[in-house]
């Protein structure tokens, strides 16, 4: 029986209905599906619309450009922009246009590769030194070692060490990416070793490594989704710093970081020789990072907007 059924007068003497409250909370509005999840968090759609948009350039790069990108053409090196070249010429009369399409490839490809397999020796590493206390000290210690250098140094040093191509740039970034992700997994590991479920699992006999793949590993991967953004950005900017100093891909290849270095000198004169590589590089890297926050914002529930 509710309010609206019952008649005041057949109430006993001295009972009285209690008003009806007002609404101080909106009803809460669920949203399913794939649409539902992007409205509710504009900046996932915003960042993914982006980079899927840069992908497609990058997978689809040899059908946009109108010519080889390594072709030379000195008769008509820095020409402006204009309807035949797009994005103009360099100081050898190479297509930018052409050139910083092929940069996609390159640099979307370091990224990735980056953020994939510094996730995975991370997680691997962040497991074993959190949830094994006896492995802690060896391994944090190693990856202190390695923190303690800045990365691009690191990098640096390591490409020293080798012959320039993307196979190799790939892993000298990866090698100083790691401890970012080991820590941030053992942070996390540390928490969810005290927890009851996994205590119930230890007195139940469960072997570790059936531990952590059961309990430990799917609360790792929200956390560590977000930092593999984050990293696929920086391996992005590592990498084109390392070609504008001349230690990142060869010449021959055509990365943005190469593109604004051969163009450097001609800045003051010739600014869209580093413009249209730079442009490039910013919307990338602005689109994986709104990419890592709106994930963040809707894989953490203190930092929900909204139910």
């Amino acid at each position: 029986m509710t309010d609206t059924t019952v008649n005041p007068q057949s109430l006993p003497a001295g009972l009285v209905l209690a008003p009806q409250l007002p609404e101080i909370l909106r009803p809460v509005a669920i949203r399913r599906g794939f649409i539902g999840f992007l409205r509710s968090h504009p900046t996932v759609a915003i960042g993914g619309m982006l980079l899927l948009l840069l992908v497609l350039i990058a997978v689809f790069a040899p059908y946009l450009w109108t010519v080889d990108p390594t072709a030379l053409a000195p008769a008509k090196r820095t020409r402006a922009p204009s309807a035949a070249f797009w994005f103009g010429t360099d100081v050898l009369g190479r297509d930018i246009y052409s050139r910083v399409l092929f940069g996609a490839q390159v640099s979307l490809t370091v990224g990735l590769s980056v953020a994939i397999f510094a996730s995975a020796a991370g997680l691997a590493i962040g497991m074993v030194s959190g949830f094994i206390r006896w492995a802690d000290g060896i391994l944090m210690r190693f990856m202190d070692g390695l923190m303690s250098i800045p990365p691009i140094l690191l990098a640096i040093a390591l490409m020293a060490l080798t012959r320039g191509s993307v196979g190799n740039v790939i892993l000298a970034i990866t090698i100083a990416e790691i401890p970012r992700v080991s820590r941030l997994v053992r942070s996390v590991v540390l928490s969810l070793r005290e927890q009851p479920y996994v205590d119930a699992a230890v007195a139940c006999g469960t072997r570790t490594p059936m531990i952590i793949l059961r309990h430990i590993l799917p609360n790792t991967l929200a956390p560590m989704l977000v930092q593999a953004t984050y990293i696929c950005a920086s391996a992005m900017i590592t990498e084109a710093i390392l070609s504008f100093i001349g230690a990142g891909t060869p010449p021959t290849i055509p990365s943005w970081g190469n593109i604004m270095a051969e163009g450097r000198a001609l800045w003051q004169v010739k600014p869209y020789i580093v413009f249209f590589p730079a442009a490039f590089l910013s919307v990338t890297v602005l689109a994986v990072n709104l990419l890592g926050d709106g994930l963040r914002d809707a894989l953490d529930p203190r930092m929900a907007k909204r139910l």
